[in-house]
Order: C-alpha cells, then structure tokens, then sequence
C-alpha cells in the first residue's frame, strides 16, 4: 500500500508505549469483529499544525 498526503505524515510515537498500546488494542479489536487476522492500523499527524 502506498498512501501519500500533504497535510498527514505518519506519527511517531517512539517512548509512546500507552499509545501504541491503544492501537494494539484497537487492532485486535477490529481483528475479532471482522473476522480478518491481518489488521494493522496506523497512526497520522497533521504536518501542518495550523491547519
């Protein structure tokens, strides 16, 4: 998958282990409703912080 924007770049959340345990569990979650084992979510910020 090759997913490009101007306004969003991928978040770093490096020392962020309650956030990227969130989406862990975010994962899992959508893994079990769907029924698809393979689920990767991935976090974006704003590159531009005024808009």
């Amino acid at each position: 998958m090759d997913i490009h924007s101007d306004s969003y770049k991928v978040a770093l959340l490096n020392g962020r282990e309650d956030a990227i345990e969130v989406i862990r569990q975010a994962e899992a979650e959508v893994a079990r409703i769907t029924g698809n084992k393979d689920v990767t979510l991935i976090a974006y910020e704003k590159t531009d912080p005024s808009g």
